[in-house]
């Protein structure tokens, strides 16, 4: 009789959650899905080639070097890149006094070894950039990773720097509860359409490339992106080369292995 009654009261529940599945998915399949302003003029981002794209691909150091020089100038206020080393700038073609003195530019956080006292001094090679403290409102995100941290990572970057715009007039006839706010500024690239943080690159000239690169915003934001890739994946071009040599090897292993299959049993299979 127990059995019985377990039996009955599993197959009530069976059919319950069956129930109950199908009719969510006729739910799902068949209401209207609600419009939002973030739908609706949300924009993927937009592609963006880069040197280092594609299996053979290779970071442009000159450019890696452009894009670092935008990153101290105008992002490093706000965003850190914690996870790279000072002396890690070399693999960018900087020689051991130029990353001496940048280091030294930087105020590192650290125990003196000798007294065991936490004290500020002047950064080292060893050093990783110290973390940025921000003084206004919110944490702006450290940007070593951000590039892996994101969908279509560099694509993203490059088109959220170069994205600021005013709110289209369509989007205030449609949502007029969506304005932006006061402190907030609109850029469809973002998935909310509207982020704290004012546009950085404001305009050509920001900063002076000492290759006579000319600095317009498109190039800025091509090359701080291109940096941003190499502190995301630093050893990215070592890994493809192992990879191919990786290949390589079990391809020819594999040729090897039948070839000596051949050669051994070759005269075996009659038997």
């Amino acid at each position: 009789m127990i059995r019985i009654l377990s039996l009955l009261a599993g197959a009530f529940f069976t059919v319950v959650l069956a129930y109950s599945f199908v009719r969510g998915a006729y739910t799902a399949a068949t209401e209207p899905v609600a419009l939002t302003a973030e739908k609706v003029f949300y924009k993927k981002p937009e592609p963006l080639h880069l040197p280092s794209d594609g299996l053979f691909g290779k970071f442009n150091r000159q450019q890696l070097q452009r894009g670092f020089q935008v990153y101290q100038e105008v992002c490093a206020a706000c965003h850190s890149i914690k996870h790279v080393a000072f002396r890690d700038l070399a693999a960018l073609g900087y020689n051991e006094a130029e990353i001496k003195a940048i280091a030294g530019k930087a105020t590192v956080t650290a125990k003196d070894p000798l007294t065991g006292e936490v004290k500020d001094r002047p950064g080292m090679p060893a050093d990783k950039f110290p973390p940025v403290v921000y003084a206004g409102l919110g944490v702006p995100p450290d940007l070593s990773l951000i590039t892996k941290a994101r969908p279509n990572g560099a694509a993203y970057v490059h088109s959220l720097l170069t994205g600021y715009q005013a709110q289209p007039a369509e989007l205030l006839k449609q949502f007029p509860e969506a304005k932006t706010g006061d402190g907030l500024h609109y850029n469809p690239y973002f998935k909310n359409l509207n982020l704290a943080m004012a546009a950085p690159l404001t305009g050509e000239g920001q900063v002076t490339y000492s290759d006579g690169t000319k600095a317009t915003v498109e190039q800025m934001s091509t090359d701080v992106t291109a940096f941003l890739v190499w502190t995301a994946e630093p050893s990215l071009e070592q890994r493809r080369q192992t990879g191919f040599w990786w290949i390589g090897f079990l391809i020819f292993a594999t040729v090897l292995g039948y070839m000596a299959y051949r050669n051994i049993w070759a005269d075996k299979k009659g038997h």
